[in-house]
């Protein structure tokens, strides 16, 4: 391997950072790993190179002295490995497949490793395989949200057989061990010079087959059927929040666990009150009187009426906040508030009384002359 370019193997710079030195073998890895390239030697060499590259890349020790000196930093006489120190066995170098396991991670007995190549990523013995998690869309009203609410849903999913009992079993029938790996759910495979265990074909890990299917599930040990549960929604909940419901989710095979149910919560747009965090804001038009006159008005709330104090002179889209009557906080122990937004509504049409009393109170008070307000002008006739 002396002759060869770690930074070429791999198809990196010499600046490259860990995480791309990672991603970077990976590639390789799987392009090259023995399984991908069955009875092809030269594969197989590139693939003990490749992951020799990146043992000595990945060690910032290692990688220093190859910057400094080579591969030859690293083979003694004999092509015996040495580490940067120069002893003969200092910092050796790995099985690669031990190598490509630790890349790419491995879970119980076969993980992403044996997943790539033709397993099942269950590992040996006699375990089941766990269910898979489902989710269910559901839509509340901001009211519900607000107070919590129980709620009906149904849907469909994969339970146990009753047949069977979610064995796969014919009743009356039994598992006998697989053939092929004996009973122990790996079997042995050759990779040139190397051998190493993945998860049996036959019996997908499970070391044992049905000895006679059962009719009502055909083996599988789950039929798709139509279930309702039925669920707690807790105060304060907003689109967007999940609820995870332990064990509703599609039966596990071969007594493997049940997956979860995460419900994903939508809430609806309330035609009177906008949400921002656990405070609502609402729009409330008054009368161009009222705002000059003051006064108090009645305003809604999700927990009923409350009574607002406008004082005179109010003008449009001046903000009251009503301490206490917003949405609960999710966490508990606190409540969020309302902030009410007046609207000054000016008439459209005015009947002949009506404009002849306005146009008195504009000559009183001077508005006929000077329709915008005096400290408005002030700051505005450096413009004219």
């Amino acid at each position: 391997m002396a002759q060869d370019d770690y930074y070429q193997l791999l198809g990196v710079e010499r600046g490259v950072t860990a995480e791309e030195l990672k991603k970077a073998y990976r590639k390789k890895a799987v392009q090259y790993h023995p399984d991908k390239n069955p009875g092809n030697k030269q594969a197989e060499e590139m693939f003990k190179k490749v992951s020799h590259a990146y043992e000595v890349l990945n060690d910032p020790e290692k990688r220093a002295a190859y910057d400094r000196y080579g591969a030859a930093a690293f083979e003694g006489g004999g092509g015996v490995p040495r580490g940067p120190g120069g002893g003969a066995g200092a910092g050796g170098f790995h099985d690669p497949f031990d190598i490509f396991r630790e890349v790419f991670g491995q879970r119980g007995g076969g993980g992403i490793f044996e997943e790539m190549f033709g397993g099942q990523g269950q590992g040996g013995g006699q375990g089941g395989q766990d269910g898979s998690d489902l989710r269910y869309d559901l839509e509340i009203t901001l009211e519900e949200a607000a107070r919590g609410v129980e709620k009906e849903i149904s849907f469909r999913k994969a339970m146990a057989c009753e047949r069977c009992d979610g064995s796969g079993a014919e009743p009356g029938s039994r598992r006998v061990n697989c053939v092929t790996c004996r009973g122990s759910g790996q079997v042995r495979r050759s990779g040139g010079i190397i051998t190493f265990t993945q998860t049996c074909p036959s019996c997908g890990g499970a070391g044992s087959r049905i000895e006679k299917p059962c009719t009502g599930c055909k083996g599988e040990g789950r039929v798709a059927k139509n279930t309702k549960i039925h669920v707690r929604i807790p105060p304060g909940v907003d689109t967007g929040s999940r609820l995870r419901s332990t064990g509703n989710g599609e039966a596990g095979v071969a007594g493997g666990s049940a997956g979860d149910l995460y419900i994903v919560l939508t809430v609806k747009e309330h035609e009177l009150f906008e949400r921002q965090g656990d405070d609502l804001y609402c729009d409330i038009p008054i009368k161009f009187t009222y705002a000059a006159l003051g006064g108090t008005i009645e305003v809604p709330t999700l927990s009923g009426r409350a009574s607002l104090k406008v004082a005179p002179g109010t003008q449009s889209g001046t903000t009251f906040r009503l301490r206490g009557k917003g949405m609960p906080s999710l966490r508990g122990g606190t409540t969020g508030d309302q902030l009410v937004r007046v609207q000054v509504e000016v008439p459209t049409s005015l009947t002949a009384d009506q404009r002849r009393i306005l146009e008195e109170f504009a000559k009183v008070s001077g508005d006929a002359n000077e329709p915008t307000s005096r400290s408005f002008f002030e700051k505005a006739k450096k413009f004219f």
